[in-house]
């Protein structure tokens, strides 16, 4: 059997990463919500249920070398062409292992599952909790191949006050002790200097494809 996506993302999280050999490892999809590419230093995953000789083909036909050819936004148009799905961002990946304690801010869960941002969420995670804070919201749930995954959002009134990256070292305190991974877009620089404020590390990118729907 070959390696698995859960695999390779479980050994990321333990500072083990693939072999920066420049080439490309494709991979099953976890599950049908979720394909995509991560970009790791000089050697890139591609998570698809397509033909893995297909992928290698189209590669090669992108006008890039073979280090950045995975993110490309030619072959990342091909692989949703060919897939009917769809990407918002290449995001920047990273994560953080748990903390003990409770987190040190007041935190109201809501389970109002018509709630907008319950609603957001599920759509592109499973086992979704949502907390509210004064000004603030943190999001965990299982994402690409079932990892912890953290969102938080800030309202605009209360930036600037630490609140974003208080938000993110809760999620670290609330995760059951499982590592948590998050994604950023890399233009949002208020985002990253929170996550990496939090204990965050950069470990990647990822372009996330989602099925149309």
């Amino acid at each position: 059997m070959g390696q698995e996506l859960k695999d390779i993302l479980d050994a990321v999280a333990r500072g083990v990463f693939p072999p920066p050999d420049g080439r490309t490892t494709v991979v099953p999809q976890a599950c049908h919500r979720d394909a995509g590419v991560l970009a790791f230093t000089a050697h890139a995953v591609v998570f698809t249920d397509e033909d893995p000789e297909w992928v290698r083909r189209t590669l090669a036909g992108v006008d890039s070398d073979a280090l950045s050819a995975p993110m490309n936004p030619r072959f990342l148009a091909a692989l949703m062409d060919r897939t009917d799905r769809t990407n918002e961002t290449i995001d920047l990946l990273a994560v953080a292992s748990p903390l003990p304690g409770e987190p040190p801010l007041t935190l109201t869960e809501i389970d109002d599952p018509g709630h907008h941002r319950v609603a957001r969420a599920h759509r592109h995670r499973d086992d979704v909790r949502v907390w509210a804070a004064d000004g603030g919201v943190l999001i965990l749930g299982r994402g690409v191949a079932g990892r912890l995954e953290a969102a938080v959002e800030v309202a605009e009134g209360v930036r600037h006050r630490g609140l974003g990256r208080a938000l993110a070292s809760a999620a670290r305190q609330l995760s059951g002790g499982e590592v948590v991974w998050a994604q950023m877009a890399p233009g949002n620089a208020r985002s990253v200097r929170a996550f990496l404020g939090a204990g965050f590390v950069p470990v990647g990118g990822e372009a996330l494809l989602l099925a149309r729907g």
